[in-house]
């Protein structure tokens, strides 16, 4: 053959690839109000910099008519790009070509990506829409998936590992994202659940829909399965491209600062902030937002258990994860939803060396036989450990109530936290003042003429010796009592000191996290 020939083979060969399903697939998913694979990586990576690995791939299954069904590529796309300059790891699947499903050839695509991603230190990104393990090959796709799966898992905290769901999301297909540090979702055209509306209708006979079963917003806000989502596949795009702006590479390195130019950092608004009530909530993120770098913040898991907040943010320029309890949702009380949102946030930025900076409002864990029942006692475990075990540098800031094991689990001096601080109106005592009182006092109160006043009495005398930060700054559990409007200066000149903090565990295999 002719090298003219050869060149025309390869460039045929190369626009079959790009066509994907062909132009009729195309258009169908176009109409669906979806990009296709290749237009989302368009999107995704600075222009110009994707490098296809992996296009001429075609599966070698000849089963059930396959063999008249040969698309190179195989329904995924995979290769490297950068966003904003820093590279990244990337597979899109094709829906146009087969419904994106996954078989031999597929999988062994996404692994070579994951391996390289391992290898070189980069961030995976997937971009998930299959309909799921290619029926025709049988096992081999079963095969293929638990490959992806074990990559997960030897992935997991050495590189960032984020899936965007696209489109359908089902079964063995649901497990990979799961096993990811971040999950985002399109409102409308995605969904994820392990067994879809007809087999739940045949097993339980209910009647649900698929996005009421596994879409954006159930997963958002009921099973906490989605850390964001977004109204249209260009918003979440653009959400991809932000939430890589505040991951290290790997676990080897810090995330990317941005340039800080020095000003004033007092913050007198923060002095006036707590109600007079102190029983009466406010919203924690104003807190937040006065201390970090103004629109540096990212907030995780927005809608899921929102009385507590986590997300991303910058302090000087130095990106750092904040976790803070939310007076204005359930009293900023811990329950299970909430002491799982935080201890997954809190592994995820000691995995990656991103600084913890916690603000803690919490009169203590949610009481009642449903939150027993369920389990609290080992789910609020699960962030107790995530704190005691994590070596980046760690802040916390009480800005009001911190009560009994809520207390100790938020990030106290005692589980490990570098600087503590509180400010004059924090509240640090076993309980409330009139519950101790009541069950200190109790024999007191009930012999008085006037219980009432006795109670109150009682409750001001608690008050006195335990509803406040002296206590604790007394025996050193917290380092200083500052006024709030110093708040910003005393996290920065904090984090300043802990910058080459040097922490290691002591020596095992791993822990053995309360699951």
């Amino acid at each position: 053959m002719a090298m003219k020939d050869q060149f025309d083979l390869l460039a045929t060969k190369a626009q079959q690839a790009l066509k994907g399903g062909g132009d009729d697939r195309i258009e169908a998913q176009h109409k669906k109000g979806k990009l296709t694979a290749r237009e989302r990586l368009h999107l995704l990576l600075d222009e110009g910099s994707f490098q296809e690995i992996g296009q001429l791939v075609a599966h070698r299954s000849t089963s059930f008519g396959l063999d008249k069904q040969v698309f190179l590529g195989d329904g995924v796309i995979t290769g490297h790009g950068t966003i904003n300059g820093r590279t990244v790891y990337v597979f899109s699947q094709d829906f146009t070509v087969l419904g994106g499903s996954l078989a031999e050839a597929h999988a062994a695509k996404i692994c070579r990506i994951m391996d390289l991603a391992m290898r070189n230190g980069g961030p995976v990104i997937g971009l998930n829409d299959s309909g799921g393990a290619r029926i025709q090959e049988g096992v081999v796709s079963l095969g293929g998936y638990a490959d992806i799966f074990h990559r997960n898992v030897m992935a997991s905290g050495v590189v960032p590992q984020i899936s965007a769901i696209m489109g359908p999301c089902a079964g063995g297909a649901v497990y990979s994202p799961a096993l990811t540090d971040m999950v985002l979702m399109v409102e409308g055209t995605s969904y994820m659940f392990v067994t879809g509306p007809n087999v739940v209708k045949t097993v339980t006979h209910e009647e649900v829909t698929s996005e009421e079963l596994g879409g954006a917003s159930t997963h958002a806000a009921k099973s906490g399965v989605a850390h964001f989502t977004a109204a249209n596949e260009l918003a979440a795009l653009d959400m991809l491209r932000k939430l890589v702006g505040f991951m290290p590479n790997n676990c080897e390195e810090k995330a990317p600062a941005f340039v800080y130019e020095p000003g004033d950092e007092s913050r007198p608004t923060l002095d006036s902030i707590l109600p007079e009530n102190p029983n009466q909530p406010y919203d924690i993120r104003e807190v937040m937002n006065a201390v970090i770098d103004p629109d540096s913040s990212m907030e995780v898991h927005a809608e899921y258990a929102r009385n507590m907040v986590v997300g991303f943010a910058r302090v000087a320029g130095e990106v750092v994860g904040c976790v803070a309890n939310q007076p204005a949702v359930l009293a900023g009380v811990l329950d299970i939803d909430a002491s799982i949102k935080a201890a997954r946030f809190v592994r995820f930025c000691d995995a990656f060396n991103i600084p913890l900076l916690v603000f803690v409002d919490v009169p203590g864990f949610l009481p009642g036989t449903d939150q027993e029942w369920r389990g609290i006692i080992d789910h609020g475990a699960k962030l107790l450990y995530a704190f005691s075990e994590a070596t980046v540098p760690r802040i916390t800031v009480i800005t009001r109530k911190a009560y009994g094991g809520a207390y100790d689990v938020m990030n106290s001096k005692h589980i490990g936290c570098d600087m503590n601080f509180a400010w004059p109106a924090a509240e640090i005592a076993v309980m409330g003042a009139k519950g101790a009182a009541e069950i200190i006092f109790r024999h007191e109160i009930g012999k008085a003429e006037k219980p009432a006043e006795k109670l109150a009495e009682k409750e001001n005398e608690y008050k006195e010796k335990f509803a406040n930060p002296y206590e604790a700054a007394a025996r050193g559990f917290i380092d200083e009592v500052i006024r709030p409007c110093d708040t910003r200066i005393k996290v920065i000149e904090s984090l300043r000191m802990l910058r080459n903090k040097a922490q290691k565990l002591p020596r095992k295999k791993h822990g053995n996290i309360p699951l």
